[in-house]
């Protein structure tokens, strides 16, 4: 695995008023157990070619993507595309079914909305 230099992000003008630099927790911590569960779904999407397999089956038409319609989009082998959907599908983020000689893949709506409570403001709270 190569060592990159992660480019350091700067502060959205909104986020340079008078503020305090850390606000308090409007939500209990994740725990132990929870971020041992959440991690490999992390891990999974991790991966630029995978983050772009999620949505591009995200943003297809009808919810579905034929496996054709993904691997036209990569200038990957057939069976590198294909570890890319098995490591998504075994963190459970996609599923997919077998229709004559296709595999056509959707989005798991429940992992996701799973991942996106942990990394969103939690509604509801003044």
């Amino acid at each position: 695995m190569s060592k990159q230099e992660l480019p350091v992000l700067q502060p959205l003008a909104s986020d340079t008023g008078s503020t305090a630099c850390c606000t308090p927790p409007t939500r209990e911590p994740l725990g132990q157990a929870d971020a041992e569960e959440l991690a490999p779904l992390f891990k999974a999407i991790a991966d630029p070619v995978r983050l772009r397999l999620l949505s591009l089956i995200a943003c297809h038409e009808g919810g579905e993507a034929c496996v054709c319609d993904l691997t036209d989009a990569f200038d990957l082998t057939g069976p590198t595309i294909s570890h890319h959907l098995k490591v998504l599908r075994k963190a459970g983020l996609i599923d997919c079914e077998r229709r004559g000689t296709w595999v056509y893949y959707w989005i798991n709506p429940a992992v996701l909305e799973r991942l996106s409570a942990i990394l969103g403001p939690r509604r509801g709270t003044s």
